[in-house]
Formats: C-alpha cells, structure tokens, sequence
C-alpha cells in the first residue's frame, strides 16, 4: 500500500511573515513531491516538453500566417452548431474571439451611450485619475473608466446573447466531481468591471505580460493546493486545466489586484474596431502552462524566499528571467470588429501591448465569465449593495463616482437573466 503523502502547511489569511512563510511552503511542497518517488526536477521537465512542443507550434504557425486563435460566429453558439474543430481548438488554446456576437451598430450605440452617460454626469470634471497602480500604468488618462453602472454595461451583462456565450464556455471545464457541482454553468453572476476607452493619436504604455487567478494563495491555501494537486502529488500527468474542483470555494488574498470571484473566463466585448497591431490584447494560449509557472518557483535557480516575484497585492508576473520559454509563444488577438468578443482562460498570460499615435479607437467593456457557484454566490452579496447605491464594487478603488447619477441603471431595469445573477431571484 502506496504511503499517504505528507501534509502542506497552508494560510488561509496572508501570512504574517510572507519570506518565512514562502521557505516553508516551498520546502513542504519539494517534500511532497519527493515523496511521491519523483523529484521537483523530473515533474518539471514533464511539463516542460508538453510547454515547449506547444510554443514551438504556436510559433510556427505565427510565422506561416496562420490564426492562433480560435474564431467561432456567435450564430453558431445560438443555433448549438459550433464545430467540433473550434471546439478542440479553445480546449487546447484556452482563447476565442466570439464575431458578431451582438450586432455592430448595437456596440457602437453603446459606445456613444457610455459616453453620453459620463458626459452628462460631468465625469472628466470630477475625475481624480487612476484609483489603482495597476491600470494606473497605462499612461493615456483616463483609458480606464471607473464606471460600473451605466444602462449599455448592465444591458450587456443581461443580455441572452451574453448569457449564451457564457454558458458556452463554461460548458468546457468540468464542473460535476466526485459527487459535487463546483459551479452553474448556466448562471452567471454579472461580475460588474470597467470601461476603456483609448482614443485616436494616444500613446499607452500598456500592460506587461501577467496572470489572474491569484498570487500566493495559490500555493499557501488548502482549497489551491487541492485544486493543483497533480501538480505536486506526483501525478502532473493527470493534470488538467479545465477542472474547476476546489477553485470554486476557497479565499483570496486582499490586494488591490485581487477578484474576489471565480471566472471561468476573463472577457471584452469589443465597442469599436481594433487591428491587431493597435496596442491589443496578447496572451500565451496554453492552458496547461500554469503547471509550469507553479512549479518553477521549486527549481534550485530561485532563492527559498522567492515565488518567481508573485507577491501579495500585486498581479502575478510573468517575466523574461525565470520565463523565458512561455513569454515566445505571446500572441496577439485578430482584428476585431465592434460588436465581437473576446475570451481567455482564467489561468492565461495576458498582456497588452504598448501603443504610440494609435489608429482609430481602442474601446471595451469587460465582462467575463463568473458562473454562480459558493464563492460568487458571497461576492454577489456585496454586488447587490454596490449596485442598489451605485457605488463601485468592493473589488476596485472606492472612487464611488456613480453615487449621485441619475441615469445609471436601476433595479427595476433588471431583467431575470440579471435578476438571477445578483442573486435576487
């Protein structure tokens, strides 16, 4: 009879001492897989020949011209007859860009309605620029709008059209294991996010290549290491990337980069044509990548107090010194046009692009996939508080700039796809 592994210390809330802390879980987490009749080393370079042969493809096909992301028309979602090619194609890219799944002059009128709202409400004369470090970056002011509330987000939000897509990628992941259903992939819980608006001639410095799932949690908290324990049990091949078992329950580290609920799938839909030269979205479509990234802090190159530089409050970095491999097969979305959206994996490096005199407008609103499930369920609490006062929801800078506007969307404009995903029904 195969021995039990030992034990993981874990830290449900941020640890005092985070270097002391990091030695320790590190130490455990070697432990662990050693005790699995495997070294950190051999683990490591499974996951490491699996990454490389993925780049190495992601690359050439980059350099034939030929698309990385998978592109499906939304008419296809509507109508349960999107192909089995696409389908295998997002499974193994873990990104998809949805064409047409609202109309073009539906986006575009809620660009112009987003506008009006803020212009009405004398936002550019109240705005005390970024609430945030993060997005505070960017460098075009404001290029992200601290908005929540307008009708054109809440309408999107609520849509069918949204719900269906929605319901569409959840359906990838497995979310039914041994006798528990992590999450409802036919109920989301409209995770309220922003607006960005990045005019003609502006220069962004955009945003370097990252992750957003967690930091340290994701190593020191008990429902992580359960939901990564192929990872360090010995077992790394039966890995699996789209199993959302334990990710759907546990805590998250404060931070001002932190989302307090589970996505299945970060999400924009797009509110103006972009080119994809045009300071776009960039991500490393390999899902199982984050294999790598969590074992990588274990190898003998990084000191005993060091995760690769994920630290708490902070979004989880991915950089060219301990990452150099996943950082060659960064690839830029396709054109899009306004109207289509766009989906990456909640596990995927992501990046923007800098850009200097941009062509044309570069507008979004960010709407993912939060499908209900325990962790959404207690955020969405705080949702609804938000949204009855119009203040900006707990997981963002309390700039609270709708308080006063008349015109932001009410509760009696809530439909019961919106309705259910508050929580209210």
């Amino acid at each position: 009879m195969t021995a039990p592994l030992p034990p993981l210390p874990s830290w449900e809330e941020t640890p005092d001492d985070l270097p002391a802390a990091i030695r320790q879980v590190k130490a455990a987490l070697r432990a662990r897989v050693a005790a699995s009749g495997r070294t950190v080393e051999e683990v490591f370079s499974v996951i490491e020949r699996t990454v490389e042969a993925e780049v190495a493809e992601i690359v050439a096909a980059r350099e034939r011209g030929e698309p990385v992301w998978p592109v499906i028309d939304y008419a296809d979602v509507e109508a349960g007859t999107v192909p089995a090619g696409s389908v295998r194609a997002l499974r193994r890219r873990g990104c998809l860009v949805v064409r047409g799944h609202f109309p073009r002059e539906q986006a575009l009128a809620w660009d112009r309605d987003i506008v009006g709202y803020t212009e009405r409400n004398g936002f550019f004369d109240a705005y005390r620029g970024p609430g945030d470090d993060f997005f505070g970056s960017v460098g075009s002011k404001p290029e992200i709008y601290p908005v929540y509330w307008s009708p054109a987000q809440m309408r999107a939000r609520q849509s069918d059209r949204m719900a269906r897509v929605q319901a569409f990628l959840n359906a990838q992941w497995k979310h039914e294991s041994g006798g528990v259903r992590w999450f409802d992939p036919g109920r989301d819980s409209l995770y309220p996010d922003r607006i960005r608006r990045r005019p003609p001639g502006a220069d962004s410095g955009g945003l370097g290549a990252h992750l957003d799932p967690g930091t340290l949690d994701l190593w020191m908290t008990a429902s992580y290491q359960r939901a990564f324990r192929h990872v360090f049990d010995g077992t790394i091949e039966d890995y699996d990337p789209w199993d959302a078992a334990h990710r759907t329950d546990g805590p998250q580290y404060p931070g001002t980069t932190m989302c307090s609920a589970f996505r299945t799938f970060q999400g924009w839909t797009a509110l103006s044509d972009m080119d994809r030269d045009q300071g776009v979205l960039h991500t490393v479509p390999i899902p199982a990548a984050m294999a790598y990234l969590m074992l990588r802090p274990l190898l003998g190159d990084v000191p005993d107090d060091d995760m690769c530089g994920v630290t708490v409050n902070r979004v989880f970095p991915v950089a060219e010194r301990r990452h150099p491999l996943l950082l060659r097969a960064l690839t830029a979305i396709p054109d899009v046009r306004a109207g289509d959206s766009v989906w990456w994996h909640c596990d995927l490096i992501h990046s923007v692009a800098p850009v200097r005199d941009q062509r044309g407008w570069g507008n979004v609103m960010y709407i993912p996939a939060a499908p209900w499930c325990p962790r959404n369920e207690r955020y969405a609490a705080s949702v609804r508080a938000a949204f009855a006062t119009g203040s900006s929801p707990d997981d963002f800078p309390a700039e609270h700039y709708e308080r006063s506007w008349p015109d932001r969307f009410q509760p009696a404009d809530l439909n019961p796809v919106g309705r259910r995903g508050l929580g209210l029904d």
